[in-house]
């Protein structure tokens, strides 16, 4: 009987023991299909939610812009806006897909508000508040992708941050660059025109 029970303690203490274990992580060792964040609920999560969301802002924003834009070098940013975060926002799917992290459907009530006041708005007045937003939104952008591919944790997505960052930084300066030519051609017109 005493062996009996003692054999039931050992299990016991075995099974909490196994209980209690933290889950391991993938490692490149084991085989699995599904690699996962190295620590789920990380900041690496929140970048990717992050990125999605302003990844499919900046698409649906220049499409607007493609079509509403007046300044020829609004137009061209647009279309680069619309062109370049396709291909991020695929590649960030991919990488979603990987570790089952879903991304959002929906842009964010802010981007939604923006969308909003662009859509009644035309001609310079247009150019000149979709190109302030752009310059703010890339500064933010750039200081997350920075953040992201110093400190991530998890390889792939500090990867795609490193990578991606350069073709963030010349946004902001092409956005700089537009902001600046909407600003100066406005007050062009206006001296011109004695307004």
């Amino acid at each position: 009987m005493k062996t009996v029970l003692f054999a039931g303690v050992a299990l016991a203490l075995a099974t909490a023991g196994v209980a209690q274990s933290p889950t391991p992580t993938t490692s490149p060792n084991q085989n699995s299909s599904r690699p996962t964040l190295i620590s789920s609920g990380s900041e690496d999560i929140e970048f990717v939610l992050d990125a999605a969301k302003g990844g499919r802002a900046e698409v649906e924003l220049g499409q607007l812009a493609a079509q509403r834009a007046q300044n020829d070098e609004v137009k061209k940013f647009a279309q680069r806006m619309v062109d370049d975060h396709t291909k991020a926002n695929e590649q960030l799917k991919q990488i979603a897909e990987s570790k089952s992290i879903k991304l959002p459907d929906d842009l964010e009530t802010k981007d939604k508000a923006l969308m909003q006041r662009l859509e009644k708005l035309n001609g310079a007045s247009f150019d000149r508040a979709y190109m302030n937003a752009m310059v703010n939104d890339h500064m933010k952008d750039v200081n997350e992708f920075k953040r992201e591919a110093n400190s991530g944790r998890d390889p792939q997505v500090k990867s795609f941050a490193s990578s991606t960052l350069p073709t963030l930084e010349e946004h902001l300066q092409q956005a700089k660059q537009a902001r600046t030519q909407t600003s100066t051609s406005t007050a062009k017109k206006s001296s011109a025109t004695g307004n």
